[in-house]
């Protein structure tokens, strides 16, 4: 298959062309040459740049993306299974917070107190900060779900 321009390459991927320049200079992708001012990519930019942005996606920096894929496009992906699992490890700690945040939210919005000050559960969770990391909540789920 013929090389594809960056433009074409931003079209099919979705990606920035300012971001496929920032990629090119941070290693993770490579021009195959150019056509006059134009960078030429390889059609299989296309599966790295699929793999980049699923990496940025699920929280990973563009360094850490750097060690996960091979420098060689023609190399299948090397994945770390640790980065992986520790970042699963991660994203399930935030959507724990999110939840907790979430169910704190819903029952302020939904409590029958006079004001927000009066109720027991949200004064419960105010009295538990965690230092900037959201507590469990123990409230009882809002009344809309």
């Amino acid at each position: 298959m013929a090389d594809l321009d960056i433009g074409e390459v931003a079209r099919r991927s979705g990606v920035s062309v300012s971001a496929l320049r920032y990629y090119e200079e941070k290693g993770l992708i490579s021009p195959t040459g150019r056509r006059g001012l134009r960078r030429q990519f390889d059609s299989g930019v296309l599966q790295r740049l699929a793999l980049i942005t699923l990496g940025r996606s699920a929280g990973f920096s563009l360094d850490e993306i750097a060690r996960l894929i091979p420098s060689d496009p023609d190399d299948a992906p090397g994945l770390d299974r640790g980065m992986l699992a520790a970042k699963a490890g991660e994203l399930t700690r935030t959507i724990g917070e999110l939840t907790a945040l979430r169910d704190a939210l819903e029952h302020t919005a939904a409590c029958t107190a006079p004001s927000h000050a009066e109720c027991p559960t949200f004064r419960e969770a105010l009295a538990h900060p965690y230092a900037g990391r959201i507590a469990p909540f123990r409230g009882k789920r809002s009344l809309t779900k």
